[in-house]
């Protein structure tokens, strides 16, 4: 008997697929050094045998499910997706499962509909009503999930373009150590990486993570905060500094702070950080913090990070560099905007419940992607929208784009940076906004001068904003911030 390795992903699949889809998409993860069960040569001598696949389920990470139209008239194949489901429930394995619905259509999975209803039905006249059901439930849950939809015709996208997709997502999988397969991976996985590896510098105490309104500054730190809060003895994340602050004072917000650090109750009166107790306290914690949304280093330091014991570790979002700088942190790490393979992977997912754009919608979704410069709020924002919109809704939407402000949600996210300039720097920012999007700096520099007094340090405070983007030439962040109207 054939000794069952351990390796990274299972795949289920029907005959109709082994020959073909199945079996490039194998060679093609065997090819970067992923371990699939079944692997290529046993695919290809129809080797797959159904007493193995209970113990190969078991013994991976990640499950495949290439759901074909012949995938339902096998019972071997039908009691795969049960296992692969009852992984998925339990806490403990964090098993990700990922469907292909190749040629069929996703809702007839979740419904048993189209060709799977007529192989149940012959199913349920040779099997066990409970087993049936049983299928029919698994298979149902699967469907749900998000995957790749390949419907195959002339105006669908070659395969080999889906087999890419996959690929690169189980490869983010690998090197993350296959957790979550939420929206997580879709592109920030890397700078969580970057970001674990800036934890684990001794001389990395305080870490400031900048970057614009939307671009996902807080999901990156509360990624990083799950990975790691289980090793401090302490942990709390701190939301909404900026506007709690605003809701109920700093006083009051330390307080609530600082007593769910301490795991008791502080009532913190004075400017400082407070009683002898709590600070000697404080310095014996080895503690995980995020301060959500700073704006003013003086927040920094009115949390007691400086009080924090050996070991402690502080991660700050703020969209204001210098306020990271002058608020001490030790590193800053700015957070980009998506690629353009993660930003059409996270706007299918809201706009079309999978991990690619519908057939007939790719050139569309791309216009999209290309508006939103890679930021996640904005792909989420507009994803959401678009969903199960007709293609006249999705051609109006992408026209008015060009003129109009954008959703509401994205101009909150970017009003905010921009309230907190002072007037010439609000001026300063509308010019080039109207003006000089595109502009060589210098020129740029040289003109505004000539209106505004200190506007080189304008500019600059717009850079720290993340308002523009300064190389050789001037480019405003996100392109719907181009007008006063539009803030």
């Amino acid at each position: 008997m054939q000794k069952l390795m351990k390796h990274q992903v299972f795949l289920s699949l029907g005959e109709d697929t082994r020959l073909n889809f199945s079996n490039h998409l194998v060679n093609a993860l065997e090819k970067v050094g992923i371990n699939v069960f079944p692997d290529n040569d046993s695919l290809k001598k129809g080797e797959k045998l159904p007493p193995t696949y209970s113990r190969a389920i078991s013994a991976s990470n990640l499950s495949i499910l290439v759901l074909s139209k012949a995938y339902a008239s096998s019972k071997s194949c039908l009691g795969e997706p049960s296992d692969i489901m009852d992984r998925k429930h339990n806490p403990t394995d964090k098993h990700i499962v990922l469907p292909v619905f190749y040629h069929v259509d996703p809702s007839d999975v979740r419904n048993s509909g189209g060709h799977f209803k007529t192989s149940f039905e012959e199913h349920e006249s040779e099997q066990p009503a409970d087993r049936v059901q049983q299928w029919k439930t698994a298979f149902a849950e699967v469907g749900k999930l998000k995957g790749w939809h390949i419907e195959g015709g002339k105006f669908d996208r070659p395969e080999t373009e889906y087999i890419k997709d996959v690929e690169n997502v189980i490869k983010k999988l690998t090197n993350i150590g296959f957790e979550s397969a939420s929206e997580e991976l879709l592109g920030i996985e890397y700078q969580k990486n970057a970001m674990l590896k800036l934890i684990k510098q001794k001389d990395c105490r305080v870490i400031g993570l900048w970057g614009m309104g939307g671009q996902g500054k807080s999901t990156l730190a509360e990624a990083v905060y799950k990975k790691l809060s289980s090793e401090f003895e302490s942990h709390c994340f701190l939301q909404n500094v900026r506007e709690e602050i605003k809701k109920q004072g700093k006083e009051s917000l330390r307080n609530k702070f600082l007593s769910e650090l301490l795991k008791s109750n502080v009532d913190i009166g004075t400017p400082s950080i407070g009683s002898t107790l709590s600070q000697e306290r404080l310095n014996k914690m080895k503690v995980l913090v995020v301060l959500d949304d700073v704006d003013d280093s003086d927040q920094i330091d009115y949390m007691g990070v400086k009080h924090f014991g050996y070991g402690s570790k502080t991660i700050i979002t703020s969209r204001d560099r210098q306020g990271l700088e002058s608020g001490g942190a030790d590193t800053i790490h700015e957070v980009k905007g998506l690629n353009e393979n993660g930003s059409l992977q996270l706007f299918s997912t809201f706009a079309f419940k999978q991990l690619n754009p519908a057939v007939g919608f790719q050139d569309l979704s791309r216009r999209f992607v290309k508006y939103a410069q890679g930021n996640p709020l904005a792909l989420k924002v507009l994803g959401s929208d678009l969903n199960k919109r007709s293609v006249n809704y999705w051609e109006s939407k992408v026209e008015k784009l060009k003129d109009c402000p954008p959703e509401k949600k994205i101009s909150e996210a970017l009003k905010s940076s921009y309230d907190g300039l002072d007037l010439v720097e609000q001026n300063t920012f509308l010019d080039i906004a109207c003006f000089f999007k595109g502009e060589p700096i210098k020129r740029t520099k040289l003109i505004l001068s000539g209106c505004y007094k200190g506007a080189e340090c304008g500019i600059n405070k717009l850079v720290d904003k993340c308002l523009i983007n300064v190389s050789l030439v001037i480019l405003v962040i996100l392109q719907c911030a181009v007008s006063d109207v539009h803030l």
